[in-house]
């Protein structure tokens, strides 16, 4: 991700955080519809606390995105966790998806190309390392 990318990634997750319940329920009622397969990993799952827990995670990844070297292993664990949950590579690419969705739903007119394509960018380094893949085994994520 360039500085330019990171830095609309940081600037467009700030707008989201107030409405971050809102955001998260969108985003979890997209996903279901998107995949409904991802239904049944949630359902022994508190959703409110989940929907907490998302933000919580999102945060840490848009605030360690100029501090790679810190995030990676957080992700790798938080990936070792979701894969031991039963999460699939195909989840990912549904979650990708609904995210993207969700991010334009809130932004409305500051969901530029570039934004998209900068929380893509930013989306597709968090699932590639959850996925447990190097840069070099990046595949396309949405």
């Amino acid at each position: 991700m360039s500085p330019e990318q990171k830095t609309l990634v940081k600037e467009t997750w700030r707008k989201v955080v107030p409405m971050a319940d809102a955001a998260t329920r969108l985003f979890y009622g997209r996903l279901f519809e998107i995949d409904a397969t991802t239904r049944s990993l949630f359902r022994a799952t508190n959703l409110t606390e989940q929907r907490r827990k998302i933000i919580q995670a999102l945060t840490v990844v848009v605030h360690g995105l100029d501090d790679l070297d810190a995030l990676v292993p957080t992700l790798a664990d938080l990936g070792r966790r979701h894969a031991q949950y039963g999460v699939t590579d195909g989840h990912y690419n549904a979650v990708g998806a609904a995210l993207l969705w969700t991010l334009e739903q809130e932004l409305g007119s500051s969901w530029t190309p570039e934004v998209k394509a900068a929380w893509s960018g930013a989306f597709a380094l968090l699932a590639d390392v959850m996925r447990g893949r190097s840069n070099a085994e990046t595949s396309e994520v949405v």
